[in-house]
């Protein structure tokens, strides 16, 4: 039996087993993940950053956007929340988030106001208002429907700085 050579700068032995510190570093970057997004999986996390990453890649070397922005922020706000996405297309609201409908609209970094319009006939209960800054950021609050107020017309409209936090 040949004894092996491990470089510690690689990993340690724990137990009679090699441990990896790109396994540890795996191990962390988890649980930092299960922090951040209680409500999600890992796997969902790391798609959803992946996604974003060849997004702003794609912007780095073209100077253009990818017209994604309404999927990224309803991926956003299913990883955030924990909200069970409906199949695609179907009206009404994007969501479920336990008894309530969820409509989710999303704040790009191309737009110059920081405000968004949700058809007053949508069946939801909760708006997640999503906004991505122009370094990727994504930021996203929560209001119940009754705060956007009564009004006549066919669409609400809610400012960024005037949703819930």
């Amino acid at each position: 039996m040949r004894e092996e050579t491990y470089d510690p700068t690689s990993g340690f032995w724990d137990d009679g087993d090699w441990i990896s510190w790109d396994f540890i570093n795996e191990l962390r970057e988890d649980y930092e993940i299960r922090e951040a997004f209680p409500q999600s999986n890992v796997a969902m996390v790391r798609a959803f950053e992946a996604l974003v990453n060849a997004a702003a890649e794609y912007h780095s070397l073209t100077g253009r956007y990818l017209q994604i922005w309404g999927e990224l922020g309803e991926f956003y706000a299913e990883i955030k929340y924990g909200i069970k996405r409906h199949r695609p297309h179907a009206p009404g609201s994007d969501g479920r988030l336990g008894n309530d409908f969820v409509e989710v609209k999303t704040i790009s970094p191309e737009k110059a106001e920081t405000k968004v319009a949700v058809k007053r006939a949508g069946n939801f209960n909760k708006l997640v208002v999503v906004r991505i800054g122009k370094d990727w950021a994504f930021d996203a609050r929560m209001l119940d429907r009754k705060e956007l107020g009564k009004s006549s017309g066919k669409l609400a409209r809610v400012k960024w700085d005037d949703a819930g936090s």
